[in-house]
C-alpha cells in the first residue's frame, strides 16, 4: 500500500495531520457555510422535545472546523459525524471493525478474489431524495484513485485497487491487482456521495467546508465550524443502522475543563462526551457518569531529525529511548491508563509482537550508548505539540535525559506552529507529538503506510527516506502488501517492524487510554472507541 499522506496537498494534509492527534500543522479550513450563515443553534439545547424527540446533546473534544471531504478528512470530529452521515458499500463495526453491508446488500463471500462484485441496496436515496446508483459508486472510487487529484484516500485504495467498474445502475464491480482481503474493511473509508451534488464546479470546495449530503441515518441540518454541528433523523434511511435520535446537537469543545462542565451535574447541557481527562474520571463517576476507555493505538512518539547531528546516528536515538523512565511517566502523567511501547503496534493489536528492541528504562545503557557514539555535553530542544496529556508526559522525558547528562529544554507549541515549521523545513532536533491511526482501521499493513513510506510525509519530516537502512525497509512493506498468505503477511509485517523499533526515526514512547463519559441514565448501547469521536449508530435512549 502507498503511504497515507504524500497524496495530501498542503492544505488537507496539514489538516489530517493535526486532527488524527498526529502532528498538526497549518491552520485548518474555517471557513463557514454560506448556507449556514443565521448562526449557531444553542449549544446547550439538550431537550428539544418530550421522550424519544429529545435532542441528544454530544461534547466531542475536536475542532469541528477541518475539512468534510470523506476524500481527504482525518479529522476526528468530521471522520465521526460522517460516519452517521455517509455510508460506504460496506462499513464496519466501530470496535470490531469486522465490515458489514451498508449500501452494498451483502459482503462478498471469497475476500480473495480480485473481483468484487456489489448490488446496491434497493431504495437507497441520498439526504436530497435522489436514488444512489452506481454512477456514485463510480464517481467517488474515479476520484480516489485518479493520479492526478491528490486526495488522503487515495493512500488507502491505490495500491492493489484496479480499477471500479459499472455493471449497470444498480450493480458495481470492484477489480483488484492481487488478492488483498484486507481492503474489504477499508470499503469503508470511501464513503458513497452523490454525484450530481459534488461533481459540479465547486463541489468539493463546498465538501471542504462542510457540506455533507449522504445516505446514511442522519442527515446534517447545520454547520457552525468552531461551534456546533446538527443532525436530524434521515426519513428516507431503509439500510441496517436505524436512526435512534430524532435529533442530535454535537457541540466542539477542544478546551478540557469546559468539556467536562459541560457533561457534569444535575443540569450538565450533555449527555456523552469523548476525549475525558484522566484525573477528572473520578469526579464525573461520582456524579453517575459512566467513564470507560479503550486502549488502541493512541501514542506519544518522539521525532528525530536524522539530518541533524547526532541524530543521525542511531545509537543517540536508540540512548534517548532507553533513558526514558516511562513506567514513571504512565504512573504519573497517565494516571495508569497507558503501557510503555514494546512494539510500534499496541499490545491488542491482532499483528502484534514484541518487538526486538522495546526501550526498557535503561539510564546506563543510554549513557554507554551515548560515549559509543562519541556524543557528550548534548543539548536537546524538545519541540512538543500542546496536547494536554501530552504535556503531562514532557517533565518526565525532561527530568530522565537530564538525569544522564543531557541539557533538555521543553518547548510546547500550538500543533499548527509546531507542524507549520515542519511544512516550512525548518530546523529541528526532536518532536514529541500523538498519533492514532486506529480511526482509519486496525491492519497493520495500514499503520505501518500511514508512518514509513520513501515519499511518506512524516519520513520528509525525519530526512531519513533516502537512507540505504529505509530504502530496505520500504522495499520490505511493499512485498508484505502483495503477500497473499495471512500467516505470513503477518510474521512479514512483525520482521520490519523491528527494523523500525531498532532504528527509532519516529517511535512511540508510551500507547495509553482514550476515555469516553455518558449517562447511563439517559443513553445505552454505548461502546467507548480506542481512537477520538464517538460513534452513535447502535446507540440508543436509555
Amino acid at each position: 500500500m502507498r503511504d497515507v499522506t504524500h497524496d495530501v496537498p498542503a492544505p488537507h494534509r496539514r489538516t489530517f495531520l493535526k486532527y488524527t492527534g498526529a502532528l498538526g500543522a497549518a491552520a485548518a479550513v474555517s471557513a463557514s457555510l454560506s448556507a449556514c450563515s443565521s448562526g449557531p443553534e444553542s449549544t446547550n439545547e439538550t431537550g428539544g422535545g418530550d421522550g424519544q424527540d429529545r435532542t441528544l446533546t454530544a461534547v466531542i473534544g475536536y475542532g469541528n472546523d477541518g475539512s468534510w471531504d470523506p476524500t481527504q478528512t482525518a479529522s476526528a470530529f468530521c471522520m465521526a459525524a460522517n460516519n452517521h452521515i455517509y455510508e460506504g458499500l460496506l462499513d464496519t463495526d466501530p470496535i470490531s471493525r469486522e465490515p458489514y453491508a451498508a449500501l452494498a446488500t451483502e459482503v462478498p463471500k471469497d475476500p480473495d478474489s480480485t473481483s468484487w462484485k456489489f448490488a446496491l441496496r434497493a431504495g437507497a436515496k441520498f439526504h436530497d431524495g435522489k436514488p444512489v446508483t452506481a454512477d456514485d459508486v463510480v464517481f467517488v472510487f474515479e476520484r480516489i484513485l485518479d493520479p492526478d487529484t491528490q486526495t488522503l484516500a487515495k493512500g488507502f485504495f491505490a495500491s492493489w485497487l484496479k480499477e471500479v467498474r459499472k455493471i449497470d445502475a444498480q450493480n458495481v464491480e470492484l477489480v483488484l491487482k492481487f488478492p488483498f482481503p484486507d481492503g474489504l474493511s477499508r470499503l469503508t473509508l470511501a464513503k458513497i456521495m452523490p454525484k450530481h451534488v459534488f461533481s459540479v464546479p465547486g463541489g468539493w470546495d463546498e465538501a471542504i467546508k462542510g457540506k455533507a449530503i449522504g445516505s446514511g441515518p442522519y442527515r446534517q441540518t447545520a454547520h457552525h465550524p468552531k461551534s456546533n454541528t446538527t443532525f436530524e433523523a434521515f426519513a428516507g434511511y431503509n439500510g441496517p443502522r436505524k436512526p435512534a435520535f430524532r435529533k442530535m446537537n454535537w457541540l466542539t469543545i477542544v478546551d478540557a475543563a469546559p468539556r467536562v462542565a459541560k457533561i457534569s451535574g444535575s443540569s450538565a447541557g450533555a449527555q456523552i462526551a469523548d476525549n475525558i481527562p484522566y484525573a477528572n474520571i473520578g469526579q464525573l463517576e461520582s456524579g453517575g457518569l459512566t467513564v470507560a476507555g479503550g486502549a488502541g493505538m493512541n501514542n506519544l512518539f518522539l521525532m528525530f531529525n536524522t539530518k541533524h547531528k547526532p541524530f543521525d546516528d542511531v545509537r543517540v536515538r536508540q540512548a534517548l529511548h532507553y533513558a526514558i523512565d516511562t513506567e514513571k511517566m504512565v504512573e504519573v502523567a497517565l494516571k495508569g491508563r497507558g503501557k510503555p511501547a514494546s512494539s510500534f503496534l499496541d499490545e491488542s493489536n491482532p499483528s502484534y509482537r514484541r518487538a526486538k528492541s522495546v526501550y526498557d528504562y535503561d539510564p546506563d545503557k543510554a549513557k554507554a550508548l551515548l560515549k559509543a557514539a562519541g556524543v557528550k555535553g548534548l543539548s536537546v530542544e524538545i519541540l512538543a505539540v500542546n496536547v494536554s496529556w501530552i504535556v503531562d508526559c514532557l517533565p518526565t522525558i525532561k527530568s530522565s535525559w537530564d538525569a544522564i547528562g543531557v541539557r533538555t529544554t521543553l518547548s510546547p507549541q500550538e500543533t499548527t506552529a509546531v507542524f507549520t515549521k515542519m511544512d516550512q523545513k525548518q530546523d529541528y532536533q526532536v518532536v514529541a507529538a500523538a498519533s492514532n491511526p486506529n480511526q482509519f482501521g486496525l491492519d497493520a499493513d495500514l499503520i505501518m503506510h500511514y508512518n514509513y513510506g520513501p515519499e511518506n510525509l512524516w519520513m520528509q519530516y525525519t530526512r531519513w527516506a533516502g537512507n540505504s537502512v529505509a530504502k530496505a525497509l520500504f522495499r520490505d512493506m511493499d512485498r508484505a502488501t502483495r503477500e497473499p498468505d495471512a500467516g505470513k503477511k503477518t510474521t512479514m509485517v512483525q520482521d520490519y517492524i523491528d527494523v523500525v523499533a531498532e532504528q527509532a526515526v519516529l517511535y512511540p514512547v508510551v500507547h495509553n487510554e482514550l476515555m469516553t463519559a455518558w449517562n447511563p441514565k439517559r443513553l445505552s448501547g454505548i461502546r467507548p472507541q480506542p481512537y477520538p469521536g464517538i460513534n452513535l449508530l447502535q446507540a440508543k435512549w436509555a
